[in-house]
């Protein structure tokens, strides 16, 4: 897969377009981010329907490597929560707070180029509450 293909698929995630997990992921997906363990594009679907709604997630590529069965991405994260929920994915959130991540996200491709494994690993998940005041979580999951 190159790097304008990939673009297309987090052009697709960023406009909370889920027909981009029928285009990109093998059926069979596996997922582990953190301690959170999912798999089926169903489960991704499953997972994002909780995100997105509540909160507008944006997707930056910092940097792209690909070998043919194996793409990892430097990604950035912007979650801006868009309502109050005492029980989201991140815990307690108010409308207004933001979450950003940063870390390295590994896709195993199958030999139809779609992703079949992913991983997630963290450099830093950060808080920044209504007061602007921003609160290092590590792993959040």
């Amino acid at each position: 897969m190159d790097r304008s293909h990939f673009e297309q698929y987090i052009r697709r995630f960023n406009a909370e377009d889920a027909s981009a997990f029928d285009d990109f992921l093998a059926s069979d997906v596996t997922v582990q981010n953190g301690r959170l363990h999912y798999s089926g594009v169903q489960g991704m679907k499953d997972h994002y329907a909780k995100i997105w709604g509540q909160m507008k997630e944006t997707l930056t590529v910092r940097r792209f490597v690909c070998d043919g069965s194996t793409l990892a991405v430097w990604l950035e994260t912007h979650f801006a929560v868009l309502q109050d929920d005492p029980a989201s994915l991140f815990g307690s959130v108010r409308a207004g707070e933001s979450f950003d991540y940063s870390g390295l996200v590994m896709y195993q491709l199958d030999a139809a180029g779609k992703f079949a494994d992913i991983k997630v690993a963290y450099f830093d998940f950060v808080r920044t509450d209504l007061n602007g005041v921003q609160h290092s979580l590590g792993i959040v999951h």
